[in-house]
């Protein structure tokens, strides 16, 4: 008898006519899935497709009503899986706005290690996910995210939980390279499983919608960091076996469900897959291809929410690694970027740009990313040089791999933020949404005079989801941002010749450390931003603790001093200011 191995997920919901819907499932044999809904009147079925002795399928639902909730099940060859007897959740329901839907509200944040067993004690304190999924669950009346962005790092290849490495152990022997690390696609699996079987997240992942798109932990920590870095990884018996297993994995847990019914039905690889007794050699073909060309692929894309534009961006696989053109996104990638972004001027009131790694970090941190990379394309002492040597095993060490270590990509996306936010038609807000560096914080950019956009124009970063941050490092990031720091990092990009930035920019929030989600209300013209802590409650569980919540377009806050601020505890909310509060990877 077919039974439900993980899912069902709620993916894609129609922004436009309100009666579309897709839910990803995975199954433990062939079989029909078929997604029914309350009522009768829609639903949706479809054979699971295999992959490397796994099924799974992507139900598209069709019949929903514009504006409702509808409560659904998910049967397996007729025989009804989900949801499961005796569920402590209120049931799965997809919910589907009203046409001309102004509101969305959108939670996003990055960085998550599996939660423990129940019972187990969390050394990194509650998980926000769960302790989302547990306020929603709790009271069904309570407003919920119309969508949620994964912002990478939702599993960790290389760094693996007790209970897997257990499981490793019992499969291979862990002295043989990777060691107690995820070598192959069966061990991608078990990843997904111990991640999304968590039963808080499981259910509120059948009834919150997501988008996700990978960092580095996805597949290695500082993924493509440099050439050197990718020419030694190829260089080891067991790394082509990795990244094929962790894109094949992100194709099919991931970002299948990021495209809509008819990106879907357009998309080659997916038909061949789905056509197929066994699509486990068409997908590997189709990663060993992206993998040695990432041009002839694009994981980015683009989700509309009404007048909300969101833009997901691969800044991992779509690097171009060598010194002398080293760029965050190759010229098809910041080409479709650009396209996307100035598509349509007055199609939208908000731009959302995810981008995992943050485009404006602490000063000290961008100014020490563009000297190491001066350096390391050779500005003292010439390519391959002493000081060359140096950068590059400096970068890999600390990690300096953001937007400012691709200088020329970092200016490119400035002028792109400051185009699209300009003229006539321009939005109310631009906003870049990131996550990877395991705390939260807003800045601002200051375009230095005359000629800035007329949009308002923030970086958001939110991380992490449920990690930890060593204190050493959280000194670090506030030390970033203070005048100090600012002066050493000017002084080091003097050093390496690197130059003034083009823009300025200043923290206006934060940082915030802790397990945590940020949440975007958007409504016309107006954004309301909000930022949520789990916090362990005396005795057991957890609640969500609102440690800022700011109306970003309100007359008094179009544009704020751009000042360094005093680093706020979480015990310390920033205070409200007044106004209201409340493509497809077939190829290019």
């Amino acid at each position: 008898m077919a039974a439900l191995r993980l899912g069902p997920l709620l993916r894609y919901v129609d922004r436009e006519a309100g009666d579309t819907a897709t839910v990803w499932v995975e199954t433990n044999r062939p079989c029909t899935a078929e997604v029914r809904c309350e009522g009768g009147d829609s639903g949706g079925s479809s054979r699971t497709f295999q992959i490397a002795g796994h099924h799974y399928a992507l139900v598209t639902v069709t019949g929903l009503r514009p504006g409702s909730e509808t409560a659904y099940e998910v049967l397996l060859d007729g025989q009804r899986v989900w949801p499961p007897e005796g569920s402590r959740f209120p049931p799965s329901t997809i919910r589907t706005p009203a046409v001309g839907s102004e509101e969305v509200r959108v939670s996003f944040g990055s960085c998550r290690w599996a939660a423990p067993a129940e019972g187990e004690h969390d050394p990194v304190g509650p998980d926000a996910l769960d302790t989302l999924a547990m306020s929603l669950a709790a009271d069904p009346t309570a407003i919920r995210p119309d969508v949620l962005l994964l912002l990478g790092d939702q599993v960790y290849a290389d760094e693996i939980s007790k209970a897997t490495r257990s499981w490793l152990a019992a499969r291979r022997d862990l002295r043989e390279p990777p060691g107690a690390e995820v070598a192959d696609y069966e061990e991608y699996t078990r990843l997904y499983y111990e991640s999304w079987l968590d039963p808080e997240v499981r259910w509120l992942l059948s009834t919150v919608p997501s988008c996700m798109i990978f960092d580095d932990h996805d597949v290695i920590d500082d993924w493509n960091t440099s050439a050197s870095w990718l020419t030694e990884m190829r260089a080891t018996p067991w790394w082509r076996e990795r990244v094929l297993s962790g894109l094949m994995s992100y194709w099919v847990y991931q970002h299948l469900g990021n495209l809509s019914p008819s990106e879907l039905a357009a998309d080659e690889l997916y038909a061949a897959v789905r056509t197929l007794p066994d699509g486990t050699d068409r997908l590997r073909e189709f990663t060993a291809r992206a993998d040695a060309d990432p041009a002839c692929v694009r994981w980015s894309y683009r989700r509309d929410f009404g007048r909300v534009r969101l833009l997901m961006v691969d800044t991992r696989a779509a690097r171009v690694l060598e010194e002398d053109r080293r760029a965050m996104l190759d010229d098809a990638e910041a080409r479709w970027l650009r396209e996307q972004a100035l598509e349509g001027p007055g199609s939208y009131d908000h731009l959302l740009i995810g981008t995992s790694l943050p485009w404006l970090l602490p000063p000290l941190i961008h100014d020490a990313e563009g000297w190491n990379a001066a350096l390391c394309r050779g500005e003292r002492g010439g390519p391959g040089g002493r000081w060359a040597r140096f950068a590059e095993d400096l970068r890999r060490r600390s990690d300096l791999e953001h937007w400012a270590a691709f200088p020329a990509s970092f200016d490119q996306l400035t002028d792109l933020i400051a185009e699209a936010g300009s003229g006539p038609a321009a939005p109310a807000t631009v906003c870049v949404l990131s996550g990877d560096v395991h705390h939260a914080y807003v800045a601002e950019p200051d375009w230095r005079g005359a000629g800035g956009p007329s949009a308002r124009v923030l970086q958001l970063t939110c991380s992490p989801v449920h990690n930890s941050i060593p204190a050493s490092i959280r000194l670090g990031f506030r030390f970033g941002w203070s005048r100090t720091g600012r002066r050493l990092g000017r002084f080091l990009a003097r050093h390496g010749r690197a130059g003034e930035p083009r823009i300025g920019w200043r923290k206006t929030s934060g940082p915030w450390f802790g397990n945590q989600l940020m949440t975007l209300t958007l409504r016309g013209r107006s954004a309301v931003l909000r930022l949520d802590q789990a916090r362990a409650r005396r005795g057991a569980g957890a609640r969500l603790a609102t440690v800022l919540e700011r109306d970003l377009t309100a007359a008094a806050q179009a544009r704020p001093a751009l000042e360094d601020n005093p680093d706020r505890s979480p015990a310390q909310p920033e205070p409200s200011p007044p106004g209201p509060a409340k493509s497809s990877p077939s190829g290019d």
